[in-house]
């Protein structure tokens, strides 16, 4: 399989398997497995961008200092991102919070999930023309953090007076971004390859953003559960170097 059928494979398998995965916590499966999804997409996310992507941005040759500067800039900037409403990554379905005028704001639930899966596509197709291996751990960490954020749009539709049926057909639809966001950076990566590094160094940044801004905190609100939660983050972070291991 050639890497641009790769790329695509990658964002059409995540995008299936956290849409049906969060269907089924939403429309199914005991709540607090949500909580036990989010403790362990954590891992996956802290440990494919600590393990994986900055080691490999180094690895080809970006420089320490560049690298951190990167890694820096692309905090401050999905903070600025999610300030605007534009990339969001909230879990309020479980929070006790309020869902009154939830229905109003579904079309820019529905665009902002566009806008991100459009990033996430662009960020598989840098880490496979890094290296498949990359790549492949890189779609798994998406996965994992898309499997709750899936579900919390879900309820927050839901909330908002959408039918399961009407939910799931337009995340499914906002989720096909992906495969464009990766076509798209493909061809613009192909022939600048010295971008991939910094690139690496920002989708690292969104994954260390996600997991300390949203995804802990979320965490640290939910009562009892602890051994769950601890013994849950820690398969996450465990599975990308045996991930890694098994795709060399």
């Amino acid at each position: 399989m050639n890497l641009l059928a790769q790329i695509v494979a990658a964002s059409l398998l995540g995008g299936v398997l956290s849409m049906v995965a969060a269907a089924l916590l939403t429309f199914g499966l005991p709540r607090h497995w949500l909580s036990r999804m989010v403790s362990f997409s954590t891992g996956v996310l802290l440990a494919t961008a600590l393990l994986d992507l900055l080691p490999e941005a180094l690895e080809a040759g970006l420089a320490a200092y560049s690298m951190f500067s990167y890694l820096l800039a692309g905090l401050l900037g999905f903070f600025l991102l999610e300030k605007t409403a534009v990339w969001r990554h909230r879990h309020e379905d479980d929070s006790g919070q309020d869902h009154h005028g939830v229905g109003s704001a579904a079309p820019m639930i529905i665009i902002g999930d566009a806008v991100h899966n459009l990033t996430d596509g662009a960020v598989l197709a840098a880490a496979f023309l890094a290296d498949t291996r990359i790549g492949w751990m890189t779609a798994l960490a998406i996965i994992a953090h898309e499997i709750p954020h899936e579900a919390g749009a879900f309820a927050l539709l839901l909330a908002g007076g959408w039918s399961k049926a009407k939910a799931f057909g337009w995340n499914a639809i906002s989720g096909l971004t992906s495969v464009a966001g990766g076509v798209i950076a493909y061809y613009w990566l192909e022939g600048a390859h010295v971008l991939v590094p910094p690139i690496l160094s920002i989708a690292a940044a969104s994954f260390i953003y996600i997991a300390l801004s949203d995804l802990m905190p979320w965490l640290r609100n939910q009562r009892g559960d602890f051994a769950w939660h601890g013994a849950f983050m820690a398969a996450g972070i465990a599975l990308v170097p045996i991930g890694t291991q098994f795709l060399h």
